[in-house]
């Protein structure tokens, strides 16, 4: 009989004996990871977490024999959107222990690519870090990407997809992140309550302090949700439309899916020892010394 481990995505569907095949075929492992967190009053708090997952999953059913899509990081990092009800924190250096035990355990297992399919903004500099001490600490190779980054990749797509406002049309519980609910997840949506939200500081229309989902100000402060939005809706979500919402989904798996087809069979990049004499002591901080192989 062969492997289920050639046709199956879902990693949680394998068995041990699975997973050892699924290592020799070399698959990327896809760890999608979210928060629980307001998205306004048109919104469920698991825009975050369904985003991602589904994009993930949709890529898996495209192509099947090249990754596992693990389940999803449920809590991130939301310290700053406590003021709205309903959000879950999850304490940054507890987060990202959290996300590194999961990467050291696939790399110990033998997965050499993994890849952090992020859902959330502020999870990005704290997984950015665990992907970094995954490259460092282990011997398999680790990369972060947040979806909505997935539709730069094309680069018409985004010029004809967009309606919103640049900064700041699209930002949170926005255009894109309500089109793609819409699509998701569409019964759940409260779509009487749907209405554009203001970035307060954006409205100073100053060339250092402003954000958008797609780029921000160069010295941009971000602090308190609730210091600057009254609902927490940051953007034009009334242009939002279920079918805009599937092209944003299409289009995300699609290039989610070629950067798995590119990223698997890449060859690693090597590390070089560069000093005149070889160093006589381990590298601190629990990084991997120079020819050493350990998980």
């Amino acid at each position: 009989m062969s492997s289920r481990a050639k046709t199956e995505y879902r990693y949680e569907k394998l068995t041990w004996p699975e997973i050892n095949d699924a290592v020799d075929l070399g698959k990327v492992c896809v760890l999608p990871c979210g928060a629980v967190e307001q998205h306004g009053p048109h919104l469920p708090l698991d825009v975050d977490l369904i985003c991602p997952t589904e994009i993930a999953r949709g890529a898996g059913r495209a192509v099947p024999d090249k990754m596992l899509v693990l389940p999803t990081v449920c809590y991130g990092y939301t310290g700053h959107v406590m003021d709205f009800p309903g959000t879950i924190n999850n304490d940054f250096e507890h987060f990202m222990h959290h996300v590194l035990d999961i990467t050291k355990s696939l790399a110990y297992h033998g997965f050499k690519k993994i890849v952090l399919l992020n859902g959330h903004g502020s999870n990005m500099p704290n997984l950015d870090l665990v992907a970094r001490r995954t490259n460092l600490e282990t011997d398999a190779e680790c990369v972060v990407a947040a979806w909505w980054n997935l539709l730069t990749v094309d680069k018409e797509f985004l010029p004809r997809w967009r309606q919103s406002k640049f900064p700041g049309g699209c930002a949170h519980a926005c255009e894109l992140e309500t089109s793609l609910y819409m699509y998701l997840d569409g019964d759940n949506v409260r779509r009487d309550l749907i209405k554009n939200g203001v970035i307060s500081f954006n409205e100073e229309n100053s060339p250092f302090n402003w954000v958008d989902l797609f780029a921000a100000g160069p010295a941009t402060v971000i602090s308190w949700t609730s210091s600057y939005s009254d609902t927490g809706v940051l953007g034009e979500a009334e242009l939002a439309t279920p079918e805009k919402g599937k092209e944003a989904y299409e289009e995300a798996v699609k290039q989610l899916a070629r950067f798995i087809t590119w990223f698997k069979d890449r060859p690693k990049d090597q590390r070089r020892e560069l000093h005149r004499r070889p160093p006589t002591m381990p590298i601190p901080w629990n990084q991997r010394s120079h020819g050493e192989n350990r998980g």
